[in-house]
């Protein structure tokens, strides 16, 4: 069966450009299997989860979030950059839950993994399911502000998301992929039993460790 699988081409030059408050821009030149110079710009990126919150109506929590990107308002699942030293990508999630939405679960599974835009960034991005919601307040020193301060929140049926994902109402990837994907759980034989426990190993995020290590030993002391 075909999979993804790590492949690293030889890195024959790195620089870094520009380094902004999230995202940095390389420009990379490698060498292909055939011997072939080949350079290539992409965007570094500490990755990022998103959370399906799940009711027993089988409502899902999402938000409102004005993009400046792409000058829109989009309706998006809780997610959040997986940004802070040392903070495993489950506990993120269950931080950006209760950042975003106030909410807390008792049962936690992975959806997908996927990368946002593979051709051009580094981002990894996890979807979890989180079930047996309940209501908490925000973290300690957590503070509403910029794009989070204007944003609301909705319970929107699965199934009306659905229908709002094939018309093209909705355009948010993790919404697109974390709602099919639990679709897919729903109508697989074995239903939720089926799906990854939270725990579940990510390979895209040891493969990006080994390629920023590499991409750090490149970058001498005074770039």
């Amino acid at each position: 069966m075909s999979v993804d699988k790590p492949e690293h081409w030889p890195i024959l030059e790195h620089a870094v450009s520009a380094q902004g408050a999230i995202a940095g821009f390389s420009s990379d030149v490698v060498l292909s299997p055939s011997g072939e110079r080949l350079r290539r710009q992409y965007l570094t990126h500490p990755g990022s989860v998103a959370v399906i919150a799940l009711d027993e109506q089988r409502r899902v929590a999402v938000i409102d979030q004005y993009r400046h990107a792409i000058a829109m308002r989009m309706i998006e699942p809780p997610a959040g950059l997986l940004d802070v030293a040392e903070e495993r990508s489950l506990e993120a999630a269950k931080r950006e839950l209760a950042e975003e939405v106030g909410l807390a679960a008792t049962t936690w599974n992975v959806l997908a993994d996927f990368y946002s835009s593979p051709g051009i960034s580094q981002e990894t991005s996890r979807i979890y399911l989180a079930r047996g919601l309940s209501e908490v307040g925000r973290p300690n020193g957590f503070v509403v502000e910029g794009e989070e301060a204007h944003m609301g929140l909705h319970w929107v049926p699965l199934a009306e998301l659905l229908v709002g994902i094939r018309s093209g109402t909705y355009q948010n990837p993790a919404v697109i992929i974390g709602c099919l994907s639990l679709q897919v759980a729903l109508t697989s034989p074995e239903g939720m039993d089926g799906l990854r426990p939270a725990d579940a190993p990510w390979p895209a995020r040891a493969n990006k460790r080994h390629q920023d290590e590499v991409l750090a030993s490149l970058v001498s002391p005074g770039d």
